[in-house]
C-alpha cells in the first residue's frame, strides 16, 4: 500500500472530525500525558473516523492499545523502542514507522525492517525541545539513498512553502503539526497542503 505524501499529526480525535472530510488520507494520533483510558478512547474514535474516510491511522507510542483496537500502524520514537515489544507488534500485523535523528539511530532502525523511517528535524521546530540540530535538505537526500525503497518521512519545521523542496530532496512523505494546528485557518491550510503534495 502506498502512503499519501501529506502526513499531519493531531493530538485529539476532534481534529480528525474536522480534517478527514477535507481529504486527509494519512495521519498520526499523538496523545501525550493522558490517562490510559482516555488514550484508549481516542484511539478507538480515531480508528473509526479513519475507517469511515478510508484514511490510514498511525498511533504514536501506545502500541498495546493500538493492538487491542485492531489498528494497522504504530509510530515509535527512539525512547519508545527501548520498551516496545517488537515481536508482539509484528505478530499483531502492525506496520511500524520509526523516528531517526542520527546515523546510529538509522542503523538501529533499519535492522528492524521498518515500514517507514522518519528523519527530523529537517528544519528548526517549535513543537518540542530537541537535542539535535536541524538536519537540512542534504541529509534528506542522503537518508533516502540509505533507506532505499522504504518510505522516508521528513518532519520538523514543515510548512506548505517548504514541502516541495523536502519532497524534491528525496522525502516520500512530509509530516506536519504546528503549521496546521497553530494556523488561524487550519482547514484552509490543510487544503493548501493537499494541493502542494498531490
Amino acid at each position: 500500500m502506498k502512503l499519501d505524501r501529506f502526513y499531519p499529526i493531531f493530538d485529539h480525535s476532534d481534529w480528525l472530525r474536522r480534517m478527514l472530510p477535507l481529504g486527509v488520507k494519512l495521519l498520526q494520533l499523538r496523545t501525550k500525558d493522558q490517562p490510559v483510558a482516555a488514550v484508549r478512547e481516542q484511539i478507538t474514535l480515531s480508528r473509526d473516523l479513519c475507517r469511515q474516510h478510508d484514511a490510514v491511522l498511525v498511533v504514536n507510542d501506545y502500541w498495546q492499545q493500538a493492538i487491542e483496537a485492531g489498528c494497522d500502524w504504530i509510530h515509535l520514537g527512539q525512547e519508545d523502542l527501548d520498551d516496545a515489544d517488537l515481536k508482539a507488534i509484528r505478530k499483531a500485523g502492525l506496520k511500524l514507522g520509526v523516528s531517526t535523528h542520527d546515523d546510529d539511530e538509522l542503523e538501529r532502525v533499519l535492522a528492524m525492517d521498518p515500514d517507514y523511517v522518519a528523519l527530523g528535524p529537517v528544519y528548526p521546530t517549535i513543537l518540542k525541545k530537541m537535542k539535535w540540530e536541524q538536519q537540512g535538505l542534504p541529509r534528506v537526500t542522503e537518508w533516502k539513498a540509505r533507506v532505499g525503497d522504504i518510505p522516508l518521512v521528513g518532519i520538523g519545521g514543515m510548512s506548505v512553502e517548504r514541502a516541495p523542496g523536502v519532497l524534491q530532496a528525496g522525502a516520500d512523505i512530509v509530516s506536519v503539526v504546528t503549521d496546521i494546528t497553530l494556523n488561524a485557518d487550519p482547514e484552509t491550510r490543510v487544503r493548501q497542503w493537499i494541493e502542494v503534495t498531490r
